[in-house]
């Protein structure tokens, strides 16, 4: 593609140097919002799960700061109910996957992957072994809700790492529930139910393939022992929402606005960056499938009864892709900073990018070379960086301009904007005692220096041992029996297999090979990697 220099008409001389010289301070602001996927409804009898591939790449030229964030593509699973009303009321979901974040204490041009399960309201969240809401372990909110299954791969307090350089592939996951534990008619010695869905990340990567981590039923079950009128409600024991949401939630790149002596507005955005190939468009989601419980859950139930062993590959019969027409809309906006929320114009995201489908299963843009800027050799196309504001009331718009338009005001060209400087980051640091040492761990320390400059120190723990699963409402007796049914997907369910159907198109991304390690000798079954600290060398 091509990006040729557009000008406005010329304005006057003596025009131009008074805009130039009496402009208005520039001030802070940012760009936010949602890029939105439709895609086709399915029978609401899709009810155990999904699994997707979407892309993943360095969203901005370089990382601004600890005010970033944004996610790229991606779900919202929520727990059917029987009054649309109740989701609203009763906030409870699966969320997460790529993207950057605030609290990200490592952070690099390259995004990682979070779990993202919320618990009633957001009273709790957990994004994977280990990290959850706040960095209290005094009060953990979460960071017990997700226990390690997988004895293949680390799972970093920061998030799950992608290698360095990840521009473009296909990084494919999805939520699978598994009967790990049974149903209990108490949780926490009150008369309030428990399910028996464990909710198992699955991944599906150039280099690992299988289920990762699961949030425990405790996790989602236990804020209903002070709400028992919602026991029942929640992933633990209802089925999924076949229908979700897709988009790509962006909460703050940094932008910066100015208005000259005429009242004209203008703005910079921070470089944004999507991939491209190159035929000039970019695929971003690819195979939206929702699945029937049946896809695995009854023949992983009848292994764990004593049935034949499953090789772990979900049964495509029981699954269903979502087709995609081709649409998409933008609610991204830009606006200074303390803007009334009346006062966030939108941009003319159809102006540069149209969405379209390449295929029924595959959602992508096509990119208008007279506003994005290509680099190939990269395998990236900048949006447009400086617009001018149209308009007004309701139908203001902006509009991207080129670098060189005569009319921009000259501290938005000379001043890329950026965040603050972040701070020497705090390592993650679990506790040491209670629950991490008693019974503790059966090997260790060991340590991995990761992609995004951090070290992280493991240890080895039996399965039930655990921290997570200490703190997940079983008896002694649960946890032996768990272990007894993890040990058998260890020997079996190998990461050299496919588990979620592969994609069709493009290339899969790889994790930082840093994180994929091995059982020490005697540990090949029954035991997992649990990391308990993340820091700076």
């Amino acid at each position: 593609m091509r990006s040729p220099r557009h000008r406005r008409p010329p304005l006057a001389t003596a025009a131009v140097a008074a805009a130039l010289l009496t402009t208005l301070p520039a001030q802070q602001g940012q760009m936010d919002g949602y890029l939105g996927v439709p895609n086709d409804r399915v029978d609401a009898g899709f009810d155990g799960g999904f699994s997707m591939h979407v892309a993943a790449w360095p969203l901005l030229a370089r990382h601004p700061g600890p005010e970033f964030q944004s996610g790229l593509f991606g779900t919202w699973m929520h727990a059917q109910v029987d009054d649309a009303r109740d989701e609203s009321k009763h906030y409870s979901d699966i969320e997460g996957g790529l993207g950057w974040w605030r609290d990200t204490r490592f952070p690099t041009t390259t995004p990682k992957f979070i779990m993202g399960g919320v618990a009633l309201d957001f009273c709790m969240w957990a994004n994977g072994p280990g990290a959850g809401k706040g960095r209290d372990w005094n009060e953990p909110a979460g960071k017990y809700g997700v226990a390690q299954l997988s004895p293949w791969l680390l799972w970093p307090p920061d998030g799950l790492n992608l290698a360095p350089g990840t521009c473009g592939e296909l990084f494919g996951y999805g939520y699978l529930p598994l009967p790990l534990t049974a149903a209990k008619a108490t949780t926490a010695g009150k008369p309030v139910p428990t399910g028996d869905q464990s909710w198992t990340l699955f991944l599906d990567t150039e280099n690992f393939r299988g289920p990762v981590a699961f949030f425990t039923p405790f996790f989602f079950a236990s804020p209903t022992l002070d709400r028992p009128e919602l026991a029942g409600r929640f992933l633990d024991s209802r089925p999924a929402n076949a229908n979700r949401a897709l988009q790509m939630e962006t909460q703050w790149i940094p932008a910066l606005t100015a208005t000259d002596t005429q009242g004209a507005v203008f703005a910079r955005v921070a470089a944004t960056r999507f991939p491209v190939a190159a035929d000039g468009t970019s695929t971003l989601v690819h195979r939206i499938t929702s699945y029937r419980k049946a896809a695995l859950w009854d023949a992983v139930r009848r292994w764990f009864d004593g049935g034949e062993p499953v090789p772990g590959r979900v049964d495509t019969a029981q699954a269903i892709v979502h087709s995609i027409p081709g649409q998409g809309w933008s609610s991204w906006r830009i606006y200074a900073d303390g803007a009334a929320k009346d006062a966030r114009p939108p941009i003319d995201w159809q102006r540069f990018a149209t969405p379209f489908a390449p295929d029924a299963e595959t959602f992508g843009y096509r990119w208008n070379d007279a506003f994005v800027r290509a680099t190939p050799d990269a395998g990236l196309v900048t949006l447009p960086e400086f617009w001018r504001l149209d308009g007004s009331g309701k139908a203001a718009r902006w509009q991207p301009i080129a670098a060189d338009d005569d009319a921009l005001p000259r501290e938005l060209g000379s001043a890329a904007p950026s965040g603050a400087p972040s701070p020497r980051p705090e390592p993650y640091v679990t506790p040491g005692d209670g629950c991490w040492s008693d019974p503790g761990p059966a090997a260790g320390p060991f340590t991995a220096h990761l992609g995004d400059g951090s070290v992280v120190t493991y240890c080895w723990y039996r399965f039930a041992d655990q921290p997570a699963l200490q703190n997940a409402d079983l008896s002694h007796a649960e946890r032996e029996q768990l272990q007894r049914r993890v040990e058998l997907l260890h020997r079996t369910w190998t990461k050299d297999r496919d588990y979620l159907p592969p994609p069709t198109r493009g290339q899969r991304a790889r994790l930082d090979p840093a994180l994929l390690v091995e059982p020490p000798a005697g540990l090949g079954a029954g035991y997992v990697p649990i990391v308990t600290r993340q820091g700076l060398p």
